[in-house]
Order: C-alpha cells, then structure tokens, then sequence
C-alpha cells in the first residue's frame, strides 16, 4: 500500500501502453499525451494490452520517480 496525500491527481492513459516502457519513456509520454510534468507529483496509470498489467509513474515523497508494476 502507497499512502498518497489528498492533493494527489490520478490520471489514466486511456487505451492501451507498451509494457516494455520503462521510467523515462513512461515519463515521456507523460510530457507528450498529458502536456503535463512527471516530477510534478501527479499519479499516472498505464495499462497493457491484455488489461493485465498496469504500471503507475508517480514522482512522490521521496523525491524520485516510482515505477509499480502490478498484475491485476
């Protein structure tokens, strides 16, 4: 369990992700899709083809950049 401050955003790739991203590539989409910083401490969820895996980017209280893969 990641405990989140109530000033988080959750935002939510619609579509599917390339799973095989790792941290920077993530990050990048970020920039391009959302127009927004990953080191802002927003929380973005990707999502695998299958619907499977998810990955979560989030730039959080220890100052450097998550990445949680979690089978669902």
């Amino acid at each position: 369990m990641i405990p989140i401050a109530s000033g988080v955003r959750v935002w939510i790739a619609t579509g599917h992700t390339d799973m095989r991203r790792g941290m920077n590539s993530l990050g990048l989409l970020v920039q391009e899709a959302f127009r927004r910083d990953p080191h802002g401490g927003d929380l973005y969820v990707f999502r695998g083809k299958s619907g499977k895996l998810i990955k979560i980017l989030w730039h959080g209280v220890l100052q450097s950049m998550k990445e949680v893969n979690n089978r669902i």
